[in-house]
């Protein structure tokens, strides 16, 4: 068949996968499994992949790797999920709520690997003719996307990228309607920290604090002095942003507790910035409990750098969108982490944000128990990832054709 053929099989194969990967995703949604827990996701995969005759191969711990199309091939394009779900409560309501309490699919990695999967059994179904062409495509069933270190350096270390020259996926957005995906070409997300400071002081009694270090009052400093030091420290154009989501010191409102501590996220826009920070960080948060007297350690556990992507894969995911009819929409850079970003260090490729917005429907928002999904994005989803993977092979055959490779 002809290359546009080959397009238009692709999408016929998916419409009819459709229901089935839609109970696929209603099943993973139902039972959820946190980062390096997904033994069940990991089975359901394979179990579905070996079931069509796709070469799969597991990960150390959980993750699948599936690879077709030329065994040795001209170009190898690689398509990537994450399977992880979240430590939140589920509130969505939907008939096929997490059965799993307190863990839900609160960023749609459901809908990830179920359009993945989708995209793996339409190319497997014109595998001789991407074998014809030179073009070979490996998917990567990831894990532990939600934690840091993210799996994708797990999954990099096992083998993921060996031999691959470009690598896409999608990401479930609730700010954009189904049937449009969000392009961006360079920086899309942003650089992403753990942050934690733990003082230690002398407590006491609150009716006399001058006797004491007081931990608690200069723990609130360090919560409402840092980030506006910081930000003062670094260029603007670093957009970094430090918030806090836990503080926690004593237990009862009439003593001065000896410890007390702060975890947050440090995030920014700026790479080269992500990876110098580390020491004025430090300056900052002793410069700022210096004058109470209190000792002060500061964790930063490294997270992931921007997700950066690339002019060819950008280019390569707007004519698959076209070729699908979904419409590809502009998208601005987040403050968001992804550690799809440790891949690009690696080889070209891009990352789109997938609509999952009913047209006229509610807005949601991700990492929260009651985001919904329009789950037609499933399949589009999968037509977009395959349509881009066989777009981008077909672009480097065009540039040094099989017959001289």
């Amino acid at each position: 068949m002809n290359d546009d053929a080959l397009l238009a099989a692709l999408g016929e194969r998916i419409t009819s996968l459709s229901p089935e990967l839609t109970d696929l995703r209603r099943d993973l949604h139902a039972h959820p499994e946190l980062s390096r827990e997904e033994t069940r996701t990991t089975e359901a995969v394979v179990r579905r992949l070996d079931a069509a005759g796709v070469a799969v191969r597991l990960m150390p711990g959980t993750g699948v790797l599936a690879d077709l199309g030329a065994p040795e091939p001209l170009y190898r394009v690689a398509l990537r999920a994450d399977m992880d779900a979240l430590p939140v409560r589920e509130r969505s309501g939907l008939e096929f709520s997490s059965t799993e309490p307190g863990v839900c699919h609160a960023c749609g990695h459901d809908v990830h690997v179920a359009a993945l999967v989708g995209a793996v059994l339409a190319l497997r179904a014109v595998e001789d003719s991407l074998a014809e062409r030179g073009i070979a495509v490996r998917a990567i069933f990831q894990a532990a996307e939600e934690v840091m270190p993210g799996g994708a350096l797990e999954a990099i270390t096992a083998g993921a990228l060996d031999g691959v020259d470009s690598i896409f996926a999608v990401h479930c957005d609730p700010s954009i309607d189904v049937g449009e995906v969000g392009l961006r070409e360079g920086a899309l997300t942003a650089a992403a920290d753990q942050i934690a400071v733990t003082l230690h002081g002398r407590g006491g009694h609150t009716s006399r604090p001058q006797l004491t270090e007081d931990l608690v009052y200069a723990l609130a400093k360090v919560v409402t002095d840092v980030p506006g030091a910081l930000g003062r420290r670094l260029d603007p154009r670093t957009g970094a942003a430090l918030v806090w989501g836990k503080i926690e010191a004593g237990r009862v409102a009439n003593v001065i507790p000896s410890t007390g501590e702060c975890r947050g996220t440090l995030r920014m826009l700026d790479a080269e910035s992500w990876l110098t920070v580390g020491p004025l960080l430090e300056e900052i948060v002793h410069g700022v409990v210096q004058p109470y007297g209190v000792q002060a350690k500061v964790e930063r556990l490294k997270g992931v750098p921007p997700v950066v992507n690339t002019a060819d894969g950008i280019s390569a995911l707007r004519r698959a969108a076209l070729a699908c009819r979904v419409s590809p929409v502009p998208t601005a850079q987040s403050l968001g982490g992804e550690d799809f970003s440790w891949y690009l260090d690696h080889c070209t490729g891009a990352m789109a944000r997938l609509g999952t917005r009913t047209p006229g429907g509610p807005t949601y928002d991700l990492h929260q128990g009651d985001l919904v999904v329009d789950e037609r994005a499933i399949a589009l989803g999968a037509r977009l990832l395959a349509t881009a993977a066989v777009v981008r092979g077909l672009d480097a055959r065009r540039v040094t054709p099989v017959g001289d490779a």
